[in-house]
């Protein structure tokens, strides 16, 4: 069963109880569609606060349309199967909004349920709000009119990170380990094609894949990682995979350096630490905490008092819903077919104060890329990372213009 924050329904049903009309509360429902047990559960749970930050502070605007929104959030325990049951049992609900991030397995089946849907459902029609899957198939081959993307696809970032890369002749040998799915693979497959064009000198000494949130020891692979004679390592390891990778890393005293797509989730600053690899663990993001801009680090401030500390991982989920927000009041209206129409091509300023947009052609959301590096806390930063006194320090800023990469979508837009 889903749990709902806010009382909407209760409100609704008193109303209706004694004759009244309803005050628009909670009437446009979002459904959070993602891993809230087992080994990646932290990562769901900490979207869980973000969404409902977001919704907090639309509703204290006034809303969308005069309608508040209400959050519903479902546990897919990481399965395309339980992900296609969840998003069911949210339209049952009432949602017509549905958002998922994690990961792309249960993200092909949400593209694919909600294709079929809407194609049985005419006037009923749902919108899936992408976060955080990445597979850059979803934006391309399987590209679909009713998908978003905030996150840049793991093309983007290794096109940023190997522009990154170019720049650091230090950089001999590369060993890549990522996870056995189709995001994992959409990692080895761009590093190797994208390093081969910008850096042909450099040997990759080894192409590892390991099942996904199954290992709880990675010190075989660590050993491989050591024996190979790599400098650095490239990772597309996400949740309990990137943390236990990277303690593994400490207990075997491996001195490398880390390019990570997300080494700053739950566990992975604290197991960063535990290396001693100061400036050695890089990140791909689209934002850090200490990004010296007056409305962020004001933002992130705020959101650290409500979530216990935890900083705020998701900048992409504020370009989301404020978006979502901006497209459904100037379409006046919050039936998807509607609305989805002012998020094609919508441009938005972020909350660095850069110009972003979502691409018509293919629903990708572009924006400046940062590469950050964890270190001690030193100088102007302001935010350390799970209380561990090191924080995410900027080393570089790969500009919106330089991730534009093509699109081979030919989207069939809705009669």
């Amino acid at each position: 069963m889903p749990t709902r924050y806010g009382t909407g329904l209760a409100v609704a049903a008193l109303a209706a109880g004694l004759g009244m009309t309803a005050p628009a509360f909670a009437q446009v429902k979002i459904a959070f569609v993602d891993p809230l047990s087992g080994a990646m559960a932290p990562i769901g749970e900490h979207g869980v606060k973000h969404f409902q930050y977001m919704i907090d502070k639309i509703n204290a605007k006034g809303g969308v349309n005069g309608q508040k929104m209400e959050l519903l959030t479902y546990d897919n325990k990481l399965s395309p199967q339980e992900t296609v049951i969840a998003a069911q049992k949210a339209i049952d609900a009432g949602a017509r909004i549905l958002t998922l991030g994690n990961g792309s397995g249960a993200a092909a089946a949400m593209i694919d349920f909600v294709n079929k849907h809407n194609d049985r459902n005419p006037g009923k029609e749902v919108v899936y709000l992408n976060y955080a899957a990445v597979d850059p198939a979803f934006t391309n081959d399987k590209c679909s009119y009713w998908h978003f993307r905030w996150d840049a696809h793991s093309d983007i970032k290794m096109q940023a990170l190997t522009t990154y890369i170019k720049g650091k002749p230090s950089i001999k040998k590369i060993y890549l380990i990522n996870q056995d799915y189709s995001f994992g693979h959409a990692v080895r497959k761009a590093a190797n094609e994208m390093l081969k064009a910008k850096r042909p000198d450099i040997q990759i000494v080894g192409d590892e894949l390991h099942p996904l949130a199954k290992i709880t020891d990675f010190a075989p692979y660590i050993a491989k990682i050591k024996a190979s004679g790599a400098d650095s390592v490239i990772t597309g390891n996400w949740g309990s995979d990137i943390a236990l990778l990277l303690k593994a890393s400490a207990d075997a005293g491996l001195q490398v350096d880390y390019y990570t797509y997300y080494a700053g989730g739950a566990g992975g600053p604290t197991a960063i630490k535990q290396t001693g690899l100061k400036d050695r663990v890089y990140q791909i993001t689209e934002g850090i905490a200490n990004i010296n801009v007056k409305e962020n680090l004001a933002w992130e401030e705020e959101f650290r008092k409500k979530s216990a500390g935890q900083g705020w991982w998701y900048p992409r989920v504020r370009n989301e819903m404020e978006m979502l927000a901006m497209a459904m009041n100037e379409a006046k209206s919050n039936d998807p077919k509607v609305f989805a129409e002012k998020l094609r091509g919508l441009k938005y300023k972020n909350i660095y104060g850069k110009d972003t947009y979502m691409r018509a052609e293919d629903h990708q959301f572009f924006q400046d890329i940062y590469i950050s590096a964890l270190t001690p806390m030193a100088g102007d930063m302001k935010f350390d990372e799970e209380n561990s006194g090191w924080g995410w320090k900027l080393t570089a800023t790969i500009p919106m213009a330089n991730t534009d990469v093509a699109t081979t979508c030919k989207m069939a837009k809705p009669s």
